[in-house]
């Protein structure tokens, strides 16, 4: 090497040198700490630096809707993620040959349903609920259509501008509100799966989101008559659902029933001895994953159900969530073991998702003691309502929507009423006190829970029954049986799921 050749590297090394020196002190000028980043300065004000007492409260106001924003926003967006959980869930738990119809549906509910609420769904819940609730800001949705003064149905946000919809409040309600709307929509695709039209999920998600899931969402939590059973007959706060075990599960799980039952089972199904024939799922690790996922959302769905970030209940509801679903799959996994010698994944799944859905309602209102038991009743629940219904009932449901969403959101609706231990909900439905439920002294609260399970049903399966009957009788709603047989992704969807791997001669095995 050169003299001038080493004087050149020894100058390039000395700049590099130099030029991180330069770099570190002007890294170390900043605030890493934060202790110096935020000050009287930052407050608006008209002369800056110099905010006075009224400018402040009203950052403090700005600031605490601001936080309230930003919470309720990022749960609807983990709500949304659960969409994927279950389109995991119903095309892992369903066989291969259906596997890119199942996840099609899954994706179609949401654009459909989001259409559906956008145009009427979201005014006919909301339109007169008045004051944001927890979330706070202006009040623009105040027209509530009402007989005698029970709230029927809003009338105000049809496509999010009319009556001064077009709000930063009512936009944040409106996304968090949707993709729970969403939940109830997605809840029917897993028990009419292998067997359904694309277009009658189609048809029925409209209904869902336009129609049967709003009205009923109003009048539990648009101020609607259910709520208002405590501020006029005394029946507690009226009908509470902290986080919807009624309002979307029962509700999607009421479709559900009614679908499964209208199509009949899938083919091959029962034998004409009474036996069950097992149609096992394609991808049980897909069925786990997207259990998982539904699990990390639902810790979106019940703390996001504050409305607030600034409501410190949060860490309660979410620790009640995480235990009840943990102990609803560890109790259905048990009882599965012991029964019939194998763990069985699926009932585990299944298991988890039931204690979520359960404690979905009281989440807000009971203590973690009872969370624990609500979600290891609703272990026993989903095993015993799975066998129940495949066997004795003759209901084929794929994935165990019914039991899972149905039976447990019923139960979750009844554990507030009896296990509410009166800690929070002050204010509630215009009630003052906390939430108590009939073990704590409450005997009203008990009744109004009652009440809402026997509108559920009526409302929820009923006209879900209605609707079924007459879609079949008019465009039907069942594939042809050789599609059915052979598959519905290529009848249906026009596209294989696993192309590379599908057998598609016409000797291969129908139960695929």
């Amino acid at each position: 090497m050169s003299a001038l050749t080493k004087k050149r590297l020894l100058s390039i090394t000395l700049l590099a040198g130099l030029f991180i020196l330069i770099f570190a002190a002007v890294a170390l000028a900043g605030d890493p700490s934060g202790a110096n980043t935020g000050g009287v300065g930052d407050i608006t004000a008209a002369t800056a630096g110099q905010p006075t007492m009224d400018e402040i409260a009203a950052q403090v106001g700005k600031n605490k809707i601001g936080i309230n924003f930003v919470w309720t926003l990022i749960t609807g967006f983990m709500v949304f993620f659960m969409q994927a959980g279950f389109a995991l869930v119903e095309t892992g738990f369903t066989r291969a040959k259906h596997a890119a119809h199942t996840m099609a549906m899954n994706l179609m509910v949401f654009l459909v349903g989001a259409i559906g609420y956008y145009i009427v769904g979201f005014a006919l819940q909301f339109g007169g609920v008045g004051a944001l609730s927890a979330i706070g800001g202006t009040a623009p949705l105040n027209q509530e259509f009402a007989i005698n003064g029970w709230g029927i149905l809003g009338h105000a946000g049809f496509f999010l501008t009319s009556n001064g919809a077009y709000d930063v409040g009512v936009f944040t309600l409106f996304l968090f509100q949707m993709v729970f709307m969403d939940t109830a929509v997605t809840i029917p695709t897993g028990a009419m799966a292998e067997r359904v039209k694309f277009s009658t999920v189609v048809i029925t998600s409209f209904f869902i989101a336009m129609f049967l899931y709003p009205i009923f969402g109003n009048w539990v939590w648009g101020g609607g008559w259910l709520a208002q059973l405590g501020s006029k007959l005394g029946l507690g706060h009226g009908v509470v659902d902290f986080a919807g075990s009624g309002v979307v599960h029962s509700i999607g799980g009421s479709v559900a029933l009614a679908g499964a039952i209208i199509l009949g089972p899938r083919l091959g199904k029962y034998g004409k001895d009474g036996k069950v024939n097992a149609f096992p799922g394609h991808d049980i690790p897909m069925g786990i994953l997207g259990t998982i996922i539904l699990f990390f959302g639902w810790f979106g769905f019940n703390p996001g159900s504050t409305l607030a970030g600034t409501d410190l209940r949060i860490s309660v509801v979410a620790v009640n969530t995480m235990l009840a679903g943990a102990v609803g799959g560890f109790v259905s996994m048990m009882i599965m073991w012991l029964k019939f010698k194998k763990p069985d994944p699926s009932m585990m799944c299944n298991g988890a998702l039931a204690g979520l859905v359960a404690i979905t309602a009281p989440s807000g209102f009971v203590n973690v003691n009872s969370s624990v038991f609500i979600g290891a009743v609703a272990g026993v629940l989903v095993v015993i309502s799975v066998l129940f219904v495949d066997s004795k009932l003759k209901i084929d449901d794929p994935v165990g929507a019914i039991s899972v969403h149905f039976v447990n959101g019923l139960w979750g609706v009844l554990a507030t009423g009896i296990f509410a231990d009166g800690t929070y909900g002050d204010g509630l439905n215009g009630v003052a006190g906390g939430v108590t439920g009939l073990l704590y002294g409450d005997s009203g609260q008990f009744v109004a829970q009652l009440i809402d399970m026997g509108v559920i049903l009526v409302w929820g399966v009923g006209l879900s029954f209605i609707f079924f009957k007459i879609l079949k009788a008019t465009l039907g709603i069942r594939v042809k049986p050789e599609d059915e047989l052979a598959g519905l992704d290529i009848p249906e969807m026009g596209v294989l799921a696993y192309p590379e791997t599908t057998l598609r001669s016409s000797s291969l095995d129908r139960s695929f």
